[in-house]
């Protein structure tokens, strides 16, 4: 039986139904998470009314208050993102502005809350960029308190300036399939480890 829980945010520009390769690959990371006993889910951010601002709450009609419940309630954030113009989408920024608020926001001993809780991050794209998405991503949930694993990011890019994306493949290429069962292996092990073992009160 799953003993962790994950929960993937899916920063693609597409609103639902239609395919994305944001949340194809995300798909493919839960996948692996659970044969390491992490059961997951998804959403999609562009569905949601994610208001602009760095608070908690921005008011009436927003729904990132929702969201972060659902980021608080699990053991691991994933962060699945396409590659717009070399940098991180524009949802996926607008998240990141929204965990900042949780910079100020601290438990019951004085740790920052995101404190405990790893993430991973997924990239897409048909363009370079891939590591620079990454590392910026993954800079500001380190920041905000996020446990980052060993090689704790996966990511497929397409041929420059053609129109096949990740979803359009046949078959997930090894190395990208080797780096997303890496990545949800080290994530379900330092997840169990800081179940157990918090990090100390400041």
């Amino acid at each position: 039986m799953a003993d962790l829980t994950a929960l993937a945010l899916i920063c693609s520009l597409t609103p639902s139904p239609a395919p994305s390769s944001s949340e194809l690959m995300a798909r493919h990371v839960l996948d692996e998470l659970a044969t390491h006993g992490v059961s997951g889910t998804s959403l999609r951010v562009v569905d949601h009314n994610v208001m602009p601002g760095v608070q908690v709450d921005m008011g009436d009609g927003d729904a990132w208050p929702g969201i972060r419940d659902k980021i608080l309630a699990a053991d691991i954030l994933v962060i699945a993102t396409p590659i717009w113009m070399g940098h991180p989408s524009s949802i996926t920024q607008r998240v990141m502005e929204r965990l900042d608020a949780d910079l100020a926001e601290t438990d019951n001993e004085g740790r920052p809350i995101m404190y405990g809780k790893v993430a991973v991050v997924a990239v897409v794209g048909n363009e370079d960029g891939a590591h620079k998405t990454v590392a910026d991503t993954q800079q500001g949930l380190n920041d905000v308190g996020f446990t980052l694993p060993a090689q704790g990011a996966t990511y497929w890019v397409g041929e420059a300036m053609q129109t096949v994306d990740y979803k359009d493949l046949k078959a997930v290429p090894e190395k990208v399939a080797s780096a997303t069962a890496g990545a949800a292996r080290n994530a379900a092990h330092l997840a169990r480890f800081l179940r157990t073992s918090q990090y100390p009160a400041g």
